[in-house]
């Protein structure tokens, strides 16, 4: 399960450090070309604003940072936290996004609303494979019966 674990938040980190990187110091380029060169996903939703695409990039690679951090320590709890912060982006990015399918093409939506889908229902997963996983030390371990031993 460890393996699993830090693996699913190495590559929500990968996402999230890539497009904060990008955003952060291209934000012209993130804004004309994410997620590929031809394909405008931002710049077909309104006009460029300098300040919002590098805060978005800033905002992006906070959250990668401690994704990074809770794959590192695989601390049950700052996965958690970790896994809800994503969702918490997630989440409402997904649902604006099924409500804009109208600017892209067919492709370019399944691309789009697949990827994230895939965003939602990850960390989804990995946070339901952090419950009764937890070793006496609170580091995410063997499935265990749940209970709490203390230590005499």
């Amino acid at each position: 399960m460890k393996g699993w674990l830090r693996g699913g938040l190495l590559l929500l980190a990968a996402s999230s450090l890539t497009v904060g990187l990008w955003a952060l110091l291209v934000p012209r380029s993130f804004y004309e070309d994410f997620p590929l060169p031809g394909r405008d996903w931002v710049s077909a939703l309104g006009p460029y604003n300098e300040h919002l695409v590098r805060d978005v990039g800033a905002l992006n690679l906070a959250l990668g940072v401690l994704l990074v951090a809770a794959a590192i320590l695989l601390e049950r709890r700052l996965v958690q936290v970790s896994l809800v912060a994503w969702l918490a982006y997630a989440v409402p990015h997904f649902v604006f996004h099924l409500t804009q399918v109208h600017h892209f093409s067919p492709f370019d939506n399944l691309a789009n609303i697949g990827g994230l889908g895939l965003a939602v229902l990850l960390p989804l997963l990995l946070l339901a494979g952090t419950y009764g996983t937890s070793r006496g030390d609170g580091s995410v371990g063997d499935r265990k019966t749940g209970e709490r031993r203390t230590e005499a």
